[in-house]
């Protein structure tokens, strides 16, 4: 089984929970090499590459396949699912997969970085209401 690197909505365990349709073990980790942009208009971010950027989330451990057909579905078109690097708090390297935001959509980025604070405190509760993702599940 693979595991998912998770940089935005889906590092909150209610919402991995409700989009995997499973609990999963998880750990802190970066991904070197990207950076976590908001969506013009939305409550979630992508990543895309950046030398000279990291960004921070959270590695969901041995992801079973019915989650990935959720999660891949829940990423809609925007998003290619990707093999990366990422290491653990301690630098331990690992492979993990993650949805990162595919160039024909580029336009759709905002000038500003993603914060999950402001998420949580301003966009959560509309997200889980509202995001059309959801309903592909």
């Amino acid at each position: 089984m693979e595991h998912l690197f998770a940089y935005g909505t889906l590092m909150c365990a209610d919402i991995m929970r409700e989009v995997s349709g499973c609990d999963l073990s998880h750990l802190q980790g970066i991904l070197r090499g990207y950076r976590r942009r908001a969506v013009k208009g939305e409550h979630y971010p992508a990543v895309v590459l950046d030398e000279q950027s990291s960004v921070e989330g959270v590695i969901y451990l041995d992801v079973p396949e019915s989650a990935w057909r959720r999660l891949d579905a829940f990423e809609g078109e925007m998003y290619a699912r990707q093999a990366v690097a990422v290491e653990l708090r301690d630098g331990t390297p690992m492979l993990a997969r993650t949805y990162v935001l595919k160039p024909a959509f580029l336009n759709c980025l905002g000038p500003s970085d993603w914060d999950l604070t402001t998420f949580l405190r301003d966009g959560k509760a509309s997200f889980q209401r509202n995001y059309r993702g959801y309903r592909s599940l």
